[in-house]
């Protein structure tokens, strides 16, 4: 049986943005069945429509400014910042700024692979 995991070596340059919705695109940066790393890239107004799911979330700002919210609570967010989002929880954001998110989910989104 195959392991399911990424390359060891993800470069951006070789592999496609993917859709992810109006005005953001994805990349998968890694992955194995516990962790999976994904740079998201928004433009100034795209929203991440509020969803859960039961991975648990982290979330880097490597660029830009973003409103999420989790659980009903809201916060600004911007470069350098970051979000823990817990498994189940109601989350979404508007980006402010355009801007780049580094999520990081355990265990990783399988639904994000194609199939």
């Amino acid at each position: 049986m195959e392991k399911t995991r990424s390359n060891t070596f993800i470069l951006e340059k070789e592999i496609a943005w993917e859709p992810a919705g109006e005005g953001v695109v994805r990349q998968i940066m890694g992955y194995d069945g516990q962790v999976m790393l994904v740079k998201v890239k928004f433009e100034q107004g795209a929203v991440g429509t509020p969803h859960t799911h039961y991975h648990t979330q982290t979330t880097y700002v490597a660029s830009g400014k973003f409103e999420f919210t989790v659980n009903g609570e809201k916060q600004i967010v911007e470069t350098g910042d970051g979000v823990y989002i817990e498994p189940d929880a109601v989350h979404g954001c508007v980006c402010l700024e355009a801007g780049i998110l580094i999520d990081c989910f355990s265990p990783m989104r399988a639904d994000f692979l194609k199939r």
